[in-house]
């Protein structure tokens, strides 16, 4: 009689543990396919990053826009922005 509670309760576990292995197993394979979208993305926009750094270091280098006041000042503020995004770049 104990011997059949035994295998009862046994079988139960296993059924429980196996279902809730399956299902985080589930959750784990979505959120690894979550990050590597997230990594390629991180990639494209780091390329970006480095192709806007890049262009911009050429325009400011022939420092046309520093006769224009209001020019200036707002390729100041781009100048600005692209060296914050920069320190996101991936190294």
């Amino acid at each position: 009689m104990i011997l059949n509670i035994v295998i009862i309760v046994l079988g139960v576990l296993v059924v429980v543990l196996g279902y809730t292995t399956i299902n985080l197993l589930k959750k784990n394979e979505k959120m690894l396919e979550i990050i590597i979208n997230q990594n390629s993305y991180i990639a494209e926009f780091s390329k970006q990053l480095e192709i806007s750094d890049k262009r911009l270091q050429d325009v400011d280098s022939k420092g046309i826009f520093k006769a224009d006041d209001e020019i200036g000042w707002i390729f100041d503020q781009i100048k600005v922005i692209q060296t914050n995004l920069s320190r996101f770049k991936v190294q």
